[in-house]
Formats: structure tokens, C-alpha cells, sequence
């Protein structure tokens, strides 16, 4: 969870900058947690407090109003009751992993994060999303090679992954859509060499580049085994009480 946080809060400053490099200072005064981030504690907390997914987004979006939230979302969460409105946008993507360290078997990281996406994103593209993140991060910090790993994946959810990052970057835009942004941001993961290599890949892609380096930092600290202890303070220099409490009670919880 901590490297989709530390995803989030690097790619912040470029979401709509198309930087096409890799060579970028990774923190500075622009930095900042995003909705990715929110959403993300938001999963965690459900996990530990048992409140159910859609209570806590509500609520955390009425505690953090202004961290960048899609129209439809904040349509959502002012409502008067919530229901599921279809999106397959990568919301749903970007904040399911806590659910790939709560758990100890693939198919009940498969279930929740189905059950995760669907208080929001009920379109079906917008549940593969999520279960194709989730899965990676579960295989991930369960052994799986690289290879392992592209093969569910492709297998499972018919992602392409045969393109690399130079592949894909020069004609690459911003996109919000599952279908073309998870399967960069998981590229962005399987041709990193590292942690920080991963959350560069994900933002030299030029898109909706907080949310591709969360989900490419979710991957990246399972197979990686964690996030550098320099990215880790970075990321806790930039969070709230509030936050900071949840995220480390979650780490605790699983061990980390």
C-alpha cells in the first residue's frame, strides 16, 4: 500500500504535464497526496474497521474534499443515498491494493477486490481493473516472477503487456479509463528494475500520471520487498495525522 501512496504522491505534479522523461527530481514542494492516496486509506480502513467501502469513501471524501476527485465521484458521494454508477474509469484500480496484503489467497483477493470496485465502479472493464491490480500485488508479494505475473494477467483479464514502456510512451496521453491505463501502469512495473525505476516508468508514460505510478508502486513495493526507506519518509513527510495513523496501523497489521 505504502508504494501506491509513494506512486501517487510523486506523479502528483505531472498528472497533465506529459513529461515523456524518466530523469525527474522525485519530491519537491509540489508534491502532494491525491484522491489515489485518499481512496487507498480509505480500503485500508474498511479492512481493519470492517466499515463498509462505500461509508468510507463518503466519509473521507467529506474529510478531504479538494484531493482531486472525479465529477462523478464527488455526484456520487453528495448524494443522498450511494449507487454503483457504471464507471470503468481506474479509480477503482488505483486504490484496491491494501486488499492484495489483507488477504492470503488469490481468489479471495479476486472477490474483494470485485466487492471493493463495485460500490462505485460496476461496469465490468471497471471491476478487471481492480481484480488485475489486486491479483498482481497479491502474486507479487507471494514470490511470483515477472513473468508469472504478465501471464495472469494477459491470461486472466486479456491485457495486452507485450509492449514495453518505450513502447508505449512516445503516442501515450492521458487516459482515466481502465482498459488504457492499467495495463501501461502494470508495464511500468515488469520493465522497472527497481522500486523508484517503476514510479519513473510510470510517469515518463505521459498520462494520468499520479494514478499510473500508484498502481505501478502498489506492484513495484510487493515484488521489490517494500519501498526505499528515502521514498518512505518522503511520503510520510506529505501525510496528515489522520492518514499517517491509518497506514501504519495497516502495516502493522500485516506485518510490514
Amino acid at each position: 500500500m505504502l508504494g501506491g501512496i509513494a506512486g501517487d504522491i510523486i506523479g502528483s505534479r505531472f498528472e497533465h504535464a506529459q513529461i515523456k522523461t524518466k530523469d525527474f527530481e522525485l519530491f519537491n514542494r509540489q508534491c502532494t497526496f491525491t484522491d489515489d492516496t485518499v481512496h487507498t486509506v480509505a480500503v485500508a480502513d474498511s479492512l481493519l474497521t470492517k466499515i463498509p467501502y462505500q461509508v468510507n469513501f463518503v466519509s473521507y471524501f467529506k474529510h478531504y474534499p479538494n484531493a482531486g476527485y472525479g465529477h462523478r465521484f464527488r455526484r456520487w458521494a453528495r448524494a443522498p443515498r450511494q449507487a454503483p454508477y457504471g464507471s470503468f474509469g481506474n479509480g477503482s484500480a488505483m486504490r484496491v491494493s491494501p486488499i492484495a496484503w489483507y488477504y492470503d489467497s488469490l481468489d479471495k483477493v479476486l472477490e474483494e477486490a470485485l466487492h471493493s470496485a463495485e460500490v462505485t465502479h460496476n461496469h465490468p472493464e471497471g471491476i478487471k481493473g481492480a481484480q488485475a491490480v489486486a491479483g498482481a500485488v497479491y502474486l507479487a508479494r507471494t514470490g511470483a516472477d515477472k513473468e508469472a505475473i504478465r501471464s495472469f494477467v494477459s491470461e486472466r483479464f486479456g491485457y495486452d503487456l507485450s509492449l514495453t514502456v518505450d513502447d508505449i510512451r512516445p503516442g501515450y496521453s492521458f487516459r482515466v479509463i481502465c482498459q488504457e491505463s492499467v495495463p501501461q501502469a502494470i508495464v511500468a512495473f515488469l520493465d522497472a528494475a527497481d522500486f523508484e525505476d517503476a514510479v519513473r516508468n510510470a510517469v515518463s508514460l505521459g498520462g494520468d500520471s499520479d494514478t499510473l505510478a500508484c498502481i505501478a508502486g502498489s506492484i513495484a513495493e510487493a515484488y521489490f520487498g517494500g519501498v526505499p526507506e528515502t521514498i518512505a519518509t518522503g511520503v510520510f513527510e506529505r501525510l496528515d495525522e489522520r492518514l499517517t495513523a491509518t497506514v501504519r496501523q495497516f502495516m502493522e497489521t500485516i506485518g510490514r
